[in-house]
């Protein structure tokens, strides 16, 4: 199954999806976790070493990799073999595998066709070619994915809480995804304190679009901030995150 994850920046998105990967390493899957978004936090959320993370560059920043692989000069390959890029510099922790992706390069001085066509190539083989499990950790733009990409994505999970604009930020990005013809789109309501707050988001989407709520837990937001490798764990599950594991499960079959 290949699950993209976004939201408004602080609504906790990188801790659900660390928390949802957890689950489906638990349940005995393999795992890719890639991060899309700017911000680069979902390696640290999953408990993997600060160092070796530090050490990790991001795919659009590999200019000798993506010229091996598209080719020099004016004129470069739209659809790279990048199957061994995937293999060779992800991160991996037991049965999960970390990648970065970098932001989309943006025109300007220079132009960066190249680049996002090798991020393109690599999130086709990973969203069409991969039999594991592919999370996608998204800004709340989902630029990474195009309308060709898009088609390997089974389910995007999008993250709020219960603010205006965290609502407002949740509707433009179910938008954004069903324009690009995904077919699954659900809704976490996440750090939900009140009753009238689950109904605020209740009222605001569709009950078919809601795919479960979460409880604010001061605990588990303050562990999220460390950075011990090894703070990851069983004990740090967000109150209700299985329940919407096992309804993401329902969604694949």
């Amino acid at each position: 199954m290949k699950i993209a994850v976004s939201g408004k920046g602080g609504v906790g998105k990188t801790t659900i999806t660390a928390n949802l990967i957890y689950l489906f390493v638990k349940n005995g899957y393999d795992v890719f976790a890639v991060d899309a978004d700017p911000d680069a936090s979902l390696g640290l959320t999953l408990g993997m070493d600060p160092e070796k993370l530090a050490s990790l560059v991001p795919l659009v920043e590999m200019k000798e990799v993506i010229e091996e692989k598209s080719g020099k000069g004016a004129f470069y390959s739209l659809n790279p073999d990048v199957e061994d890029v995937i293999d060779n510099y992800s991160l991996q922790k037991g049965k999960i595998k970390f990648l970065i992706m970098g932001g989309i390069k943006q025109g300007g001085s220079a132009c960066y066709c190249r680049e996002n066509s090798f991020l393109n190539a690599v999130l086709n083989s990973l969203l069409l070619d991969k039999k594991e499990v592919v999370f996608l950790d998204m800004s709340a733009g989902i630029e990474h994915l195009t309308r060709g990409t898009s088609q390997g994505v089974d389910l995007m999970l999008v993250v709020t809480e219960p603010t205006r604009n965290g609502v407002k930020t949740a509707k433009v990005v179910q938008k954004l995804a069903r324009d690009l013809g995904i077919g699954k789109v659900k809704i976490i309501g996440n750090k939900i304190r009140r009753e009238e707050e689950e109904d605020f988001i209740r009222q605001s989407f569709s009950e078919a679009d809601i795919i479960g709520f979460l409880p604010y837990q001061d605990g588990i937001w303050e562990k999220s901030m460390e950075e011990n490798p090894a703070a990851f764990g069983e004990g740090d599950l967000l109150t209700g995150v299985e329940e919407v594991y096992q309804e993401i499960v329902k969604e694949a079959i």
